[in-house]
Order: C-alpha cells, then structure tokens, then sequence
C-alpha cells in the first residue's frame, strides 16, 4: 500500500488522514507488546517465585535479562542501526515473529532457566522493534501533529499493561495458568500485527534521504553520534533525562506488585489491581493533557508540572509506612503525572533531534544505555527492597529529581517545527534541511549537497 500524497510532500500539511493514523496505531502497537510482556512478568513474579522457588537473586536476574531491560537494551542497539541502513519496515518483518518465539518458551516453562531464555528472546525483539516504531511514527506525522502521533503510541505503551494487568487480575484464582493465559494473549496480538504490518509502507522520509546519498553500511554512525558536538550534547541530555527516570519506572513496571505484596502486605489481587490503576492513569495523562497541549504550548513547562507530580507521588513511599492510602496516593499522582513528563517526551524529542539517516540509530543507541543501566540496577532492587524499603524509596526520589533537573535546564521546545526546521536550526543544513553528514554521518561531499538542494 503506497502512502498519500500528502505525506510525501508533507511539511506545511497539518491535517492528519486514516493511512496515518492506521500507521500511527500498527507502529504504536510495539508499545503495547513491549509494556505488556514487561507487566505479564511482574504480575506472575511471585507465583513464579513460589512456583519454581526461586531465590531473591534468580528474580534480580529475570528483572535484569527480561524485556523490561538488558535484552530489549540490545535489541534496540543492533535493530536502531538496522532501520538507518535498511529500511525501518525491514524490521518489521521479522521481528514480531521472534518475539512471539520467545513468548512461547515463557508460556510452556517447565523450568527457571526457560523464564529467562523466553524473556531474553523476546527482548531482543521488541527492542528492536521501539527505535523502528519511533522513527517512523515521527517521519510519517504530520508537523504540528507530531506529538499527538507520539502520545497514541504511549497509550497504547500504557493499554498493555491495563489490558494484562486486567486479564491478571481476572485469573489470578488460576495460579500460573492465568498467567500463562495472559502471555497466550500477547502471542496472539503479536502474530496479528506482524500480519498487519507486511502492507505498511517505507517511510519516505528515510527513502528521499537514502536516494541522497549512495548506499554504504557502516558503522560509523556511532562514532558520529559520540564525537561530533552537535549530536553528544541531546544524546546526553536524552540519555541521562529518560535514563534516570526510567531506573524508577522500571522498578514501577517489574516490582510493584512484588512490593506490594511483601512489604505492604497486600493480596496478589489488590497488588495487580493497584498497578492497572497506575498505568491506567498514565494513559489518561497522555491522551488528555499530553495529546492535547504538547504540539502548542511551551514543552519544558509541561514536562516540569508532570515531572514534580512524579517526585511528590515518590515521596509518599520514602516518608510514611506503605499502607493502602499511601499506596492509592502513589499511584495516583506517578500515574498522572507520568502521562506528561519524561517518557512520551523521550519518544518526541528523540525522533526530532538526529538527521534522518542518524535517527534510529540514535535512538537505539540511547535505548540500549537506558534499558542495559536499568537491567544492572535490577540485579539490586530485590535486595535493597529486603534491606529497606524506604532507602529504596528514597533512592528511586532521588533519581526522578536528578533527571527533572535536566529536562528543567536542557529540554527544547519544539511544538510545530517541522524535522527539516529542527534540523537546520540545529546544524545549518541546506535548504531541505538534511544536515550536511552522509548516511554514515561522515561530512558529506560539495556535490551531494548540491544534488540534494536541487532534488
């Protein structure tokens, strides 16, 4: 199926069709099956625990090798340089089928070290599904629609763990079979996406820029990426501001109900029903305040007011005993505040602030250093959580203020700019505004310039 006209030409075209917005969603849908394998873990931890028994550490180890961190981390690192040298839909048409491979070993587990095989596989997956999935939804959007495009894909990022935590909750008599029913689901969704997805298009985006330059695999994009100025500098912020905030939010996503139920002595059903009611709210957030204002207020000042709702729902569980109150408490102001603050940002402002033939595998890149941080410091959390619940607490506070501090002194603010304005305005490229660097990132030659200003 070939995309519209109007999202060839697209720059000063603000109205958004149904091709779109149908890619938009089957992009999106990465999230779901990326945040719902993440909770179908964490809702099932302690029944696995029980089931298998295992030690405090193996569980460190299955928080550490699933897809909520080290594997996804290495997925998004090898499939982001995927979609810059070949094409963002060639990922597309692997990856969803070794993902649903890896859910199989989860769902016919027999013994710990099959947990770990079927997470790491399916971690590989959909990480290299995320930078493809991003990508494209920030090339095929329209200008001032950008970050609307972006929040579906948060909710739908969010609706995984609803509809998992949901179906959880539901089966939660049924032991590890219910959990089993749930990652049955997921497999299901994955094949008909991946079935879905084969009549997508290539983003033209990424094909204009591609026809610019000729066809060359390297790997210098990453030195690129490390060494030059202009691209060190929103790596960084990008890495450090998302990083941070996600060792919280994946030790939200994978341990809360863990939490919940051996510190704050909660039922498995009370602790599951909790979490859905966390990422519920998230969702809320995103499609109601995030959706609504992102493409036409100032950015930053959005991400502050989410971001200290964040560090306020942290210090309910750092201050007082983790009671029921306390815990609605929590998950009420994190929830909100998460639907406007650092993760929908990360996606927006990671797809906007690379060239073209960079940008996934920026992307990946800064994915790969979030989710592999985050799988060392889930080595941890178990123990730390035995040791003192409120240190953890405290230290996790900790986090989310240190990242807020680089959204509140580096965060842009880009509401309405098209790709090629941000990238003029960020490395005086040419006319079209395809940054003066071949697809390898090495400076590109006079007469590619020229070949571009006049094509």
């Amino acid at each position: 199926m070939e995309q519209s006209a109007a999202t060839r030409t697209g720059s000063a075209r603000t109205g958004t069709t149904r091709e779109e917005w149908r890619n938009t969603i089957l992009a999106g849908l990465a999230n779901y099956i990326d945040a719902g394998s993440i909770v179908a873990g964490a809702a099932g931890l302690t029944l696995w625990t029980k089931e298998f028994g295992l030690s405090s550490s193996f569980v460190g180890l299955i928080g550490a090798f699933s897809s909520n961190a080290i594997s996804a981390g290495v997925g998004a690192l090898i499939g982001g340089w995927l979609c810059d040298q070949y094409g963002r839909k060639r990922i597309y048409q692997w990856d969803l089928l070794v993902y649903a491979f890896g859910l199989l070993w989860i769902i016919f587990a027999q013994e710990p070290w099959m947990l770990v095989t079927g997470y790491i596989i399916a971690g590989l997956a959909v990480g290299a599904d995320v930078p493809a999935s991003w990508t494209l939804i920030a090339e095929t959007a329209p200008d001032k629609e950008r970050g609307k495009h972006a929040g579906v894909a948060q909710v739908l990022w969010m609706m995984g763990p609803v509809i998992v935590l949901a179906m959880a909750f539901a089966v939660s008599g049924l032991g590890i079979l219910g959990i089993k029913i749930v990652f049955g689901h997921l497999l299901v969704v994955a094949l008909v996406l991946w079935a879905m997805r084969r009549r997508m298009s290539e983003s033209t985006v990424w094909s204009d820029a591609r026809d610019d330059e000729a066809p060359k695999v390297s790997l210098s994009a990453f030195r690129e990426l490390i060494v030059q100025r202009k691209f060190l500098g929103p790596l960084a912020f990008l890495t450090g501001m998302y990083g941070l905030w996600n060792l919280m939010a994946g030790t939200n996503g994978f341990y809360l109900p863990f939490i919940l139920r051996t510190v704050g002595s909660q039922s498995q059903a009370m602790s599951v029903g909790l979490q859905c009611l966390s990422f519920l709210l998230v969702a809320l957030g995103v499609a109601f305040v995030f959706m609504r204002y992102v493409d036409r207020v100032n950015q930053k000042r959005l991400f502050m007011v989410g971001a200290v709702l964040q560090i306020f729902a942290l210090l309910l569980f750092a201050i007082f005993p983790l009671s029921l109150p306390v815990a609605l408490g929590y998950v009420l102001f994190l929830g909100i505040g998460g639907g406007f603050a650092q993760q929908p940002f990360f996606q927006l402002w990671s797809g906007e602030m690379f060239p073209t033939l960079m940008r996934s595998t920026a992307q990946g890149l800064m994915f790969a250093v979030v989710r592999i941080g985050l799988g060392i410091w889930s080595f941890f959390v178990p123990a730390i959580t035995k040791a003192g619940f409120h240190t953890l607490a405290w230290i996790l506070t900790g986090f989310v203020t240190a990242s807020a501090l680089l959204g509140l002194f580096f965060a842009p603010s880009n509401a309405g700019k098209s790709l090629d304005e941000i990238q003029r305005e960020r490395d005086g490229g040419d006319d079209r505004g395809e940054p003066r660097f071949t697809r390898d990132g090495a400076p590109a030659s006079t007469a590619s310039r020229e070949r571009v200003a006049s094509g």
